[in-house]
């Protein structure tokens, strides 16, 4: 019985990877042409190239599969063209679960992201049944996952689609090779370049326990729902200290208003589009950070046994990493390694790796 993995080599699909292989499935990984495969190296798993714009690679990477868990994804705070970014997230969403409802597939795991659900200004946490207002949906990768969101939905009531919908909130740890916008502020705060901060919050989890969660909703979960995969509510004054110890630096001090960054980071995608660079800072992270993003995993925690380590041992994690691959001066000192391990998930079956077939490669 295969798994089809999609976006199986980036940050929290190949972690995902590594736990369906540590556990006995049969994976198969759908890569872009081209695409980098760093974090699949030394893996037992089949690789086969594909594209969500391109129904017929597809199908072909769907056929033979039991198991599909979509997380495949254009993630960025701010794109040149939007357009793409629809086009992959929700046109490329709508082929894959069309591909795989013919090729009869018998459980979905669709990746959404906290991102679609509604954030309460005051502070509280929101959960799977917090609805998102037009307030909320901020920036085109939301407003795409959304749509991306409610098209799984309507499959699953109109057309029995078996899928079961997760939503990781803000994923940290090792392999966050593109980085991601939070990796890139770890970053910038481990070399000593953040030192200020604005008032906002956000949800940090280990990608590994992230990727825990996906395998124990492909396991345990109900068609239909939607779990939160998350860790540890922290502002982002917190987090930035948190790097700072583990890295040896000072935490930072100053506090900057939303109002005087917003202008800030209107000149800096001005500056993006001319010089062809991601801006440092982004209109859509702005508008975002005027509200605490944060969640609660508690329906994960009682239906799947969902247990995210502290926020701290991602952080450690994530910073060991970027060490280990030169993004960080070797001067900075290692952090140690957190005692915080991710549960297992007990798994009836034992699954060989599958031999690649034609057309599939080893990493």
């Amino acid at each position: 019985m295969t798994t089809l993995v999609t976006g199986a080599n980036g940050f929290i699909g190949s972690s995902v990877a590594r736990q369906l292989v540590a556990a006995g499935y049969g994976v198969r990984a759908l890569v872009r042409p081209g695409a980098p495969r760093d974090n699949l190296a030394g893996l037992p798993l089949a690789i086969v190239e594909g594209d969500l714009t391109d129904p017929d690679s597809l199908a072909a990477a769907l056929s033979g599969c039991r198991f599909l868990i979509h997380i495949a994804a254009d993630y960025r705070l701010w794109v040149p063209d939007p357009d793409r970014m629809y086009r992959t997230n929700l046109d490329g969403t709508r082929n894959l679960m069309q591909a795989a409802q013919e090729a009869g597939v018998k459980q979905i795991v669709y990746t959404s992201s906290v991102a679609t659900l509604g954030i309460h200004s005051d502070g509280v946490a929101g959960d799977e049944t917090t609805p998102a207002g037009p307030g909320d949906l901020i920036g085109p990768y939301k407003h795409s996952k959304f749509l991306a969101e409610r098209e799984v939905t309507q499959q699953i009531h109109d057309d029995g689609l078996p899928a079961v919908i997760v939503h990781p909130s803000t994923p940290v740890g090792p392999r966050d090779s593109r980085p991601t916008p939070t990796g890139r502020m770890i970053l910038d705060a481990a070399r000593g370049k953040m030192p200020a901060f604005v008032d906002t919050g956000l949800n940090l989890v280990h990608v590994d326990d992230v990727a825990w969660g996906h395998m124990a909703a492909l396991e345990h979960g109900r068609i239909g729902e939607h779990y939160i995969l998350g860790g540890e509510n922290y502002t982002l004054k917190q987090m930035l200290t948190e790097v700072a110890e583990l890295t040896g630096r000072k935490p930072p001090r100053v506090r900057l208003p939303h109002g005087l960054v917003l202008p800030i980071a209107y000149l800096a995608e001005a500056w993006a589009r001319v010089s062809g660079r991601e801006p440092l800072a982004t209109v859509t992270g702005v508008r975002l950070s005027r509200k605490p993003m944060f969640f609660s995993s508690a329906k994960a925690r009682e239906e799947l046994g969902y247990r995210p380590r502290p926020a701290r041992h991602a952080l450690a994690d994530a910073i060991r990493w970027f060490l280990d691959q030169g993004l960080l001066p070797a001067t900075i000192p290692r952090p140690k390694a957190g005692d915080g391990e991710a549960p297992t998930v007990p798994t009836e079956t034992t699954q060989e790796p599958e031999t690649p077939s034609q057309g599939e490669t080893r990493p």
